[in-house]
């Protein structure tokens, strides 16, 4: 029997959704995946990336929707790849970001949650911060194993508990707080 969900996790990549999905399940929230290749539209702002890609989801589902966007930012790339990192990632990879980076190799990852139903539309930053790694270390999907958060000494990829202390969590905990506050 398919299970009916309040709210919908939607994007094409299902490893952000087993993400979110492990996160929201630590504040009780039960999200479903809906798998859409979303529009992005070409911005700086990941905020009005998120949002518009929201706004579409609800549209295609016409139930409560979250999307998330997010960007690495790499401080001697002055910002790049930042709004285009899923551009980047499938055309030079990790590899590519690792040949660009020299000396100054300080970094952050920005998560941005939007959230949209027939009422509200709501969008969550949060970030952290840290550096590129010299070379790719553990196995992990996306720049994961190329980013070290500050004060550790392991790529995302390495570290066993990621989901929290990562971006994504740091977002998706500022949404659950606000959506379980909106739900009483």
């Amino acid at each position: 029997m398919q299970q009916s969900f309040d709210l919908y996790f939607v994007s094409s990549n299902k490893h952000k959704f087993l993400e979110a999905k492990k996160i929201l399940n630590s504040f009780e929230i039960q999200i479903g995946f809906y798998k859409s290749e979303l529009e992005e539209i070409q911005s700086d702002s990941l905020q009005k990336i998120a949002s518009k890609k929201a706004e579409q989801a609800f549209s295609q589902l016409k139930k409560p929707v979250i999307v998330e966007d997010d960007g690495l930012y790499i401080t001697s790339l002055d910002g790049f790849p930042g709004p285009y990192s899923s551009y980047v990632f499938k055309t030079i990879g990790n590899s590519g970001i690792l040949n660009l980076v020299k000396n100054n190799r300080n970094a952050k990852f920005v998560s941005m949650i939007s959230f949209k139903n027939n009422v509200f539309s709501k969008s969550f930053k949060a970030e952290i911060c840290g550096k590129i790694s010299k070379k790719q270390k553990g196995k992990g999907w996306g720049y994961d194993p190329i980013f070290i958060p500050n004060s550790k000494s392991k790529t995302f990829a390495e570290i066993s508990n990621k989901n929290e202390l990562s971006h994504r969590f740091k977002a998706l905990k500022k949404f659950a707080n606000w959506y379980l506050r909106m739900q009483k």
